[in-house]
Order: structure tokens, then sequence, then C-alpha cells
């Protein structure tokens, strides 16, 4: 028996690194498409008109002194709005939308109650990275909006 011996031509070459480039793009091609199909959406429908009150809101909501944190613990929700002074504040009105950072199908309203401390919601929570879109009514009728970022341990 005789061994043939193979010889690596130019067109071996061009047909490898085709290949290579081709597999490169499929998987770019992939992501990005996921990245795009899981994309929660706009934050406004039109940013140059929400730009045109954006410094007076902000002073506005920076005027209160809210100082806002999440957590989640015994299968509670806790979000917590405070003065400066850490005295906690019962807000006007409050919706929430809670859920995951990168996608919209685990978003739900919580059903938020006032405990003189906080406002809490019964949640089960998976453990990673999770929001709370918020927009809040002060009881003088100042609007207060923030992404409040939260991390549920195992």
């Amino acid at each position: 028996m005789t061994k043939t011996e193979r010889k690596l031509t130019g067109w071996h070459v061009l047909a490898i690194f085709g290949g290579a480039f081709g597999v490169i793009i499929a998987v770019n091609l992939v992501l990005a498409y996921s990245a795009v199909k899981t994309f929660p959406g706009v934050e406004t429908k039109n940013s140059y008109v929400a730009s045109q009150t954006f410094d007076d809101r902000r002073a506005a909501q920076e005027g209160l002194g809210w100082d806002v944190a999440a957590k989640h613990t015994g299968g509670l929700l806790i979000l917590s709005i405070a003065e400066q002074d850490g005295t906690p504040v019962q807000v006007g009105k409050l919706d929430a939308t809670l859920g995951r950072p990168t996608h919209v199908k685990d978003d739900r309203s919580p059903d938020f109650q006032f405990d003189g401390r906080a406002y809490v919601a019964r949640e089960a929570l998976a453990p990673g990275n999770w929001n709370i879109r918020m927009k809040a009514v002060a009881l003088d009728g100042t609007p207060f909006e923030q992404r409040v970022v939260f991390i549920v341990e195992d």
C-alpha cells in the first residue's frame, strides 16, 4: 500500500479562510439578531421633546432629596424611599415595573403597600439582576422617576 501525499494549494487555503470567516459572520449575525429581539424597547417616544424639560424635571426631583433602594428578602420585595436624614417617605402615587434589565418577558407590576417604613410587595424572584422602573409623585405633586437596580442572591 502506498500513501498518496496531498498538497496544500491556494484553493485549500482560500476555502479554510472563507470557512473561518463564514463561521465568524454567522455567529455575529445570530448574536445581533438575539440582541435586537430581546431589547425591551425605547425609553421615550421623542427624545428631543423629553430633553426640553429634562433640566427642570431633574432639578425638581433632586430637590426632593430622596434616597431610593430595593432589596428582596424572605419572599418580599422592599422598595425604600427615604429623606436624606433617613425618614421614610410616603408618596402620593407609585407606579412600578419590576423586570430584568435585558428583556421584558419577566416584567410585572408589583402590588406595593406602604408599611410605615417602606413599600413592600410579595414577589418570588429568581436569582440575578433585577430592575424596578419606578414613577412616583410626591405629596406636593413633584414627579420622581428612577430605575432601581438590585441583585437577588441564590
